[in-house]
Parts: C-alpha cells; structure tokens; sequence
C-alpha cells in the first residue's frame, strides 16, 4: 500500500500539474451540477445538508478532537505507543498536506460555485489525505483488538467507507477538482501504511 499509494500520488501530480487531468475534472463536477445551472448540485436540498455534515468529518477542528480524545485516552490507559502513533500519523500528515499545497499552489475550482468556505491551495485534497490518514490508522489500531478476521475486515470497511464519504463530498461541495481528492486518498493511505509500519515495529517490541 505504502509503494502503490505513492506511486498513483506521482503519477497524479505529475498529470494535474500537466493538466492533463483537466477535461476529466471538468466532466466530473459538471456531472454534479444541474444541467444549464451550475449554481445548483444535483440531488435536494437536504442531500446537500447531509453532505455538508459529512465534510465536517475530514475538517481540522473534527480531526483534531477525535485525535485528541483518543490519544489522551490511550495515554490514561497506559497504551504511550498506541498515543504516539495515532499522534504521530496525524500530525505528520497534515503537515505533509500543508507542504504539498503550498509547493503545487493550485487553484481550487472556479467551474462551479463553491459550497463550502476554503482558505487554502487545492492540490491535494487536505480533507482527503488527512481524513485517510487519520481513520485508517485508527482502524488499523482498533482492528488489533479484535480476534475474529471478519470483525478486523468490519473495521478497516467503517474506516475506508468515511474516507471515501469524507473525500467525495469536497467534490461533490465544488470545492475540490476530482484528482485533487484521488492524489489526497493515495497519498493518505500510503502515509497511513507507513505508520502501520512503524506501529507494528513498536508495539512488538
């Protein structure tokens, strides 16, 4: 995961920064507006409530309170290795993500309304690659726990499912072109590969 999540986070980059990936973006983002009225996403109103709410859980403030919490958690219960690598893992990617923004500098679209307030580069979804670093390390911890493969694989599904939810609904909000949340994806869960690594190394010893 950790090779192939930074391979398609290259292959990626180096197609958006070519913009070779414009007219798949484009298509993409229409695709989730009203024909001949871009101002509106497709669905009714209390679709794009709920996508909304679900954005909030890649925002930074969500994250951080989730992180904390069970950090803190793991540290009263005397689990300090399981707390520095949840601690860890979010704190190095999102400051991976701020880098990579700042050194890609691109635009966030301006194809449709935007309908949600962003502050920041495009290039690569921050909600995406944080979100997949931060629940598929918490899967990934939580799924040790568990004996059974079924309830492990139960797990990681909850924890890949919100991603994707967390990453679709920035493109399905306009604020996100589409590669801008497949780069953050690939490179979230090679990040978070890596952390399962240096988890594993850790917590055996």
């Amino acid at each position: 995961m950790l090779a192939l999540g930074g391979l398609a986070f290259a292959v990626i980059a180096d197609e958006a920064t070519e913009g070779e990936t414009h007219v798949f973006d484009r298509a993409i983002l229409l695709a989730l507006r009203v024909p001949g009225d871009p101002d509106n996403p497709v669905g009714p109103p209390w679709f794009e409530l709920a996508v909304s709410d679900i954005t909030s859980l890649g925002g930074y403030m969500v994250l951080t309170l989730i992180v904390a919490s069970v950090a803190i958690y793991l540290l009263v219960a005397g689990k300090w290795r399981n707390a520095v690598v949840v601690a860890g893992a979010a704190i190095s990617g999102s400051l991976l993500s701020q880098m990579l923004k700042a050194g890609f500098a691109r635009p966030r679209p301006d194809l449709v309304p935007q309908l949600a307030e962003v502050h920041s580069m495009s290039f690569p979804s921050g909600h995406a690659m944080v979100s997949a670093v931060i629940y598929l390390t918490l899967g990934a911890l939580l799924a040790r726990f568990h004996q059974r493969r079924r309830h492990k694989a139960l797990v990681m599904i909850y924890a890949v499912l919100i991603t994707m939810l967390v990453g679709a609904s920035r493109i399905y909000l306009g604020v996100h072109w589409p590669t801008d949340v497949l780069a953050g994806w690939c490179l979230g869960a090679a990040w978070a590969a890596l952390w399962w690594l240096i988890a594993w190394r850790l917590l055996r010893e």
